[in-house]
């Protein structure tokens, strides 16, 4: 039956509210008291949970409650495969159904296109150890019957989800917390917080104020809301959701799987004999929380047939018995989106002891398990359990948290829900948010945008004569000769990126050093001029960044990060100031723009616009200078992400166009063209460069990167990681960074394939792209081999949906081993 308020009430005000708790969790539906349960189970007995209404009101009592286990990536997966395995488990340990049943999921595919995609996502559960199969049209139908399967070219069966009953999920999760000594707290909204010293230490409310030490903010759709009251602005926004259910079927079966058919933007699921039937439409609405009433609880907004018949033609299509169906109701619930589909969790910058879990994208009960033990983990012991940064909650930076962007994009995110994941996809609506100082004259030029961090990025530069549209396509993508003709010229003449969105931080005064010497793995106590390659590591060794650090002068430094970085990394740095206290550090990724250099003939055309002598004993590689161009002072670092001779020039923003321009102006017979991201991507794949959140991320150790060059053991002073580094330092690693080259110059892999070694899985590829020196497709990626010293070159394949890849391995890059390009 159609869950009613009634049977949502499962939680009590437990007395006087308690003066003090370690933690608060903040919203009663399954991500709070998951993290609830999560925290009482890891000692912490003292948590309260405040629920401004009745557990479940919000999003969890009308969730679909679909508990497919697959994702993009292990740890995503993982966190799911640990929620399917709670609800199985949860009975026992409190006598309270979840409702778990295992009826499997399928997806199936009607285009060529989508079972590429849906191929590719089974080619990952083995990677996974998740039973997935491929099946045909007819044994899709077998499963589910009252399917229409003659335009169904394929399907992918998981025999291993499930679904659950939401608020019976929610009773177990509450009995269970209570049981080890958790406080849940009925219509106690949050009214305000109290920060001391940058710090949440309490949580008031219209019964009284709770002490706390930390904060865990889980109240869905009303987050943003909430963390207003903190001063925070996070990124979420409500839209409308829609699934029809209906009154009993004649042929349904509890036993039929959770069917996707996601070429027609929908979900079908039995539910009490009849169907239920929900969508991810592409013309999704916005919902302001403003427009819905203060004591909205265990609501639904109006059904709107006009606007669902679209889908409605979609699923009467594929379930030809829908047309002769009694409907129910047509629910109509909110649920809240982030700008890139992905949850927010973790800690959130500006505020210390404040944790967000929220902003599920449709996927609450699916993730609630994995979500709850994660933060829970996350506050008690001080950091992740592993790399969740697909959704840590600092990868937005401000300009995406505003009110106008969101609901322009929150509805293109639900509609693509279901997109195909074709490479080189770009968010069309909320652009714009951030662009360099370039911008219009790239536009100019031919670029065509990307977004990084919300920055507008080229990716490419296409003919002036070319569609404006991006052409989507697995294979070989659109925009290959471009890529490749831009390529060329960074390795034969000289080109110019547009990298102005490299977050750039500026630490500076007394304690820089100590601080950066202690947050570094490498030496940062170097002579003003001198550039750093070095991580910032974790206690557990594994990369927090990858960023360069240029010694400005005795106690300023500026350090260089990745677009989506800036946030977090300003983020791990201040929870490391403790000590270092005369010490400032300010983002100015806004204040310069970033005009790379790169090519053989880089230093022939930069001494046409600079009177500085660039001689290689007067200028040498990782070294930096103050140089004039076009009367601007610009801080020159002679380095190179392409792997070729070449500089990174950071000038003041406002002076980015007379130097752009004069830059051009002397360049002309030298050949000196724009470059985009595509072509960096597939100049430093060939030279084997890593890309944090790519290749490089807190799982890794800079040994299984390859990366210990980057670690200097010798420095003076301790620095975070080197205790679990010199524990492992003689040991050989138990997983490797390798380089594959293809042996069809004709496949184009994406970056996330198994890999395979005599027909074993052993590893996964994290970045791919064609090198258009070496002509083949390249592929990095980590494997699992018992022989570390000299990897097999032959035996190696790639899974590629149905393809099996052969290729070959290499330690050393497949260009410039011993980079002498850079040295020039």
């Amino acid at each position: 039956m159609e869950p009613s308020h009634e049977n949502q009430h499962i939680g009590l005000m437990n007395g006087n509210l308690p003066s003090h708790a370690r933690v608060v969790v903040i919203g009663g539906g399954a991500i709070g008291l998951s993290t609830l349960y999560h925290l009482a189970a890891a000692g912490i007995d003292d948590a309260v949970l405040l629920e401004r209404k009745q557990l479940t009101c919000g999003t969890t009592w009308h969730s679909a409650a679909q508990v497919r286990t697959l994702r993009s990536t292990r740890n995503l997966t993982q966190l799911i495969q640990y929620s399917a395995e709670l609800y199985q488990t949860l009975e026992a340990e409190t006598g309270q159904s979840t409702g778990w049943r295992q009826c499997g999921s399928m997806s199936i595919a009607t285009t060529a296109d989508r079972l590429t995609h849906i191929k590719r996502q089974a080619a990952l559960s083995s990677l996974f150890d998740i039973e997935c199969h491929v099946i045909g049209s007819k044994e899709a139908v077998d499963l589910f019957p009252l399917m229409r399967g003659e335009d169904v070219l394929g399907a992918v069966y998981s025999p291993g989800d499930g679904r659950v009953n939401p608020s019976d999920l929610a009773a177990a999760l509450a009995k269970g917390a209570r049981a080890k000594g958790a406080t849940i707290r009925e219509e106690t909204p949050v009214t305000g917080f109290g920060i001391e010293n940058g710090r949440v230490i309490r949580v008031d409310t219209p019964d009284g104020s709770i002490a706390c030490e930390a904060v865990a903010l889980c109240a869905g759709l009303w987050s943003r809301e909430v963390g207003r009251l903190a001063g925070l602005s996070l990124p979420l926004y409500a839209t409308e959701h829609f699934y029809l259910l209906t009154m009993p079927m004649p042929g349904v079966e509890p036993s039929f799987p959770v069917l996707g058919d996601h070429d027609g933007y929908l979900y079908i699921r039995e539910e009490v004999g009849g169907l239920l039937v929900g969508c991810f439409e592409p013309n999704g609405r916005a919902l302001a929380l403003a427009d819905l009433p203060k004591d909205f609880a265990f609501d639904l907004l109006g059904e709107d047939w006009d606007h669902f018949e679209p889908m409605m033609v979609n699923a009467i299509h594929r379930i030809p018995g829908l047309a002769e169906a009694e409907a129910r109701t047509l629910l109509n619930g909110p649920e809240s989106f982030t700008p890139d589909g992905s949850p927010l969790l973790g800690p959130v910058a500006g505020v210390d002891g404040f944790f967000v879990g929220c902003a599920m994208n449709s996927m609450g009960i699916a993730s609630a398990g994995g979500i709850g033990r994660a933060l829970a983990h996350w506050i008690v012991e001080g950091h992740q359990p592993f790399d969740l940064w697909p959704v840590d909650a600092r990868r937005f930076a401000a300009e995406s948290c505003g009110e106008s962007f969101l609901r322009s994009r929150i509805p293109e995110v639900l509609g693509d829900h279901y997109a195909i994941g074709y490479p080189g996809r770009e968010p069309g609506t909320g652009r714009d948010l951030r662009r360099s100082p370039l911008h219009e004259r790239l536009a100019e030029n031919g670029a065509d945008f990307g977004v990084r961090g919300g920055w507008e990025r080229p990716d490419w530069y296409r003919p002036m004569t070319a569609s404006a549209a991006r052409e989507l396509r697995f294979g070989r993508p659109s925009w290959h000769d471009e890529v490749a003709a831009e390529h060329r010229a960074a390795r034969e003449g000289v080109v110019l990126f547009d990298q102005s969105a490299f977050g750039k931080l500026r630490i500076e005064g007394p304690d820089a050093v100590d601080l950066l010497q202690r947050i570094c793995a490498n030496n940062i106590d170097v002579p003003p001029g001198r550039i750093v390659y070095t991580p910032m590591l974790n206690e557990r060794g594994g990369y927090e960044s990858d960023l360069t650090v240029t010694r400005l002068a005795p106690d300023a430094f500026l350090l260089v990060t990745g677009a989506a970085q800036a946030v977090r990394d300003a983020h791990w740095i201040a929870t490391h100031r403790q000590n270092h206290a005369d010490v400032a550090s300010v983002d100015v990724s806004g204040d310069y723009a970033t005009l790379s250099l790169m090519g053989p003939k880089a230093r022939d055309l930069l001494a046409r616009v600079t009177p500085n002598d660039l001689a290689n004993n007067m200028f040498p590689y990782m070294t930096s200078q103050s140089i004039e161009i076009a009367g601007a002072e610009v801080v020159a670092n002679r380095i190179s992400y392409a792997g070729e001779l070449g500089w990174e020039l950071y000038v003041p923003a406002a002076a980015a166009i007379a130097v752009y321009d004069a830059l051009f102006a002397a360049g002309g017979d030298l050949g000196l063209r724009d470059a985009g991201m595509f072509a960096l991507a597939c100049l430093r794949i060939e030279k084997g460069y890593r890309a944090w959140g790519h290749d490089i991320g807190p799982d890794d150790t800079p040994f299984e990167a390859g990366l210990a060059f980057a670690v200097d053991f010798e420095k003076s002073g301790d620095f975070v990681g080197r205790e679990r580094l010199m524990a492992v330092r003689h040991e050989p690693p138990s997983r490797r960074f390798l380089r594959f080259r293809l042996d069809d110059p004709g496949l184009h892999p994406l970056g996330d394939e198994p890999i395979r070694h005599d027909g074993r899985i052993v590893g996964q590829a994290t970045s791919a792209a064609y090198g258009h020196t070496v002509g083949m497709s390249l592929v990095m990626g980590y494997a699992e081999l018992e022989d570390w010293e000299s990897p097999p070159p032959s035996g190696w394949t790639l899974e590629m949906a149905d393809i099996r890849a052969t290729m070959i391995a290499s330690s050393k890059p497949f260009y410039d081993p011993k980079g002498a390009r850079l040295k020039e």
